[in-house]
């Protein structure tokens, strides 16, 4: 095979948008300070999301076989270790041939394929960890690395230096004040109703989309509300996950949608979300200054989505609601006296912004920079 372009820096992990997305934030950043898009090269896997999200971005990417191990006993785990033999050997090789001067490791066993093809190679780690509580693919490379970028005080990983969570630049440029106004235009939202989004992930969440479909039915006769449903790919064609658009002609204004391209445009135009409480998720709803009602994945690994939304609580910037409480009702006493109450949506916007790090991207490109072998 003919040689790679020089690689400065190797990104790697993914899986989820949640991995992927400041990931490219930290990959934009190093280009900013000078460092070729072409020097900048990842490594994902072969069933995630990177493999849209990072050449849209402008960045290689290579994709690596196989599949993360689960956290139980089956039979499937037989294959996915096998999976991750191959992956080492890929990146093995990947390594040695582009010798980066830097591994900067997101999560998920494309980053442990990565991260100890470095240290075969003696270059330097830097983990890069979006939640609260880390992933057991970063607690594994962090013994390795030289720092990890942490997204939140307390975070349990050696060297740990607080960075923040790295949000893309397109949520970065959204000026809400001065932006809802033609957000609100392109999407077809009114300029004069209270907007709720809600969304789940790219797949959807059942209880989110069951609960929302719910209220809109008790709502009908709303005109003060417009809610803009991302429903998500699984749960599209769920009768009980969605309703019928409606116009807003007497009454509320319901669009969903079963998946959102332009979610900085979306978020822009938002009054209020209703979401789940990944890392990414909870990044941008600070650095936005959006009120919230989070409602975490009861399946998050050590429950680390419920410790990712304690910031924002705790500063009162968003109310949490366990899964398992989740419905109609629930969701009405949550969100009923928020639509109704301009001035709690404003405070709880202000105490979000105090807990949002805009310059986390540039913090993690320091890191990574320091490190980096000359």
């Amino acid at each position: 095979m003919p040689d790679p372009p020089p690689t400065w820096a190797l990104i790697a992990g993914g899986g989820t948008a949640g991995h992927t997305l400041p990931g490219i934030a930290i990959g934009r950043a190093l280009v900013a300070r000078g460092h070729e898009a072409a020097a900048i090269h990842f490594v994902g896997s072969e069933r995630g999301s990177e493999a849209r999200l990072v050449p849209d971005a402008g960045f290689t990417l290579t994709a690596l076989p196989g599949r993360g191990i689960q956290r139980r006993l089956t039979l499937a785990n037989v294959g996915a270790v096998v999976g991750l033999v191959r992956a080492f050997g890929r990146a093995l090789s990947l390594v040695r041939r582009r010798r980066p001067a830097v591994v900067v490791a997101l999560g998920g066993y494309a980053s442990v394929a990565c991260a100890l093809a470095a240290v075969v190679f003696r270059i330097p780690i830097v983990v890069a960890e979006q939640n609260a509580v880390p992933g057991a693919a970063n607690r594994l490379v962090a013994r390795f690395a030289r720092a990890a970028a942490v997204s939140f005080p307390g975070t349990d990983l050696p060297r740990a230096v607080v960075t923040g969570n790295p949000v893309r630049p397109e949520i970065l440029a959204v000026d809400r004040e001065r932006d809802t106004a033609a957000a609100r235009e392109r999407l077809g939202l009114p300029p004069d109703r209270v907007v709720v989004l809600a969304f789940g992930g790219s797949l959807g969440a059942r209880r989110i989309n069951q609960a929302v479909t719910g209220l809109v039915g008790r709502w009908a006769d709303r005109s003060d509300v417009a809610v803009r449903h991302v429903v998500g790919e699984r749960d599209w064609d769920d009768p009980s996950a969605r309703s019928e658009e409606r116009d807003g002609a007497g009454g509320i204004l319901y669009r969903p949608v079963r998946y959102e391209d332009d979610m900085p445009t979306t978020m822009a135009a938002a009054d209020l979300v209703l979401a789940r409480a990944g890392a990414t998720t909870v990044a941008e709803l600070a650095v936005l200054g959006l009120p919230s009602v989070l409602v975490p994945l009861p399946i998050a690994t050590a429950d680390h989505q419920t410790a990712n939304a304690r910031g924002l609580v705790d500063l009162g910037a968003a109310r949490l609601v366990p899964d398992g409480e989740l419905d109609v009702d629930r969701l009405e006493q949550e969100i009923g006296p928020l639509v109704t109450d301009t001035m709690a949506r404003t405070a709880m916007g202000e105490a979000a912004r105090e807990l949002g790090r805009p310059d986390a991207a540039d913090r993690v490109a320091d890191l990574v920079e320091a490190h980096a072998r000359a």
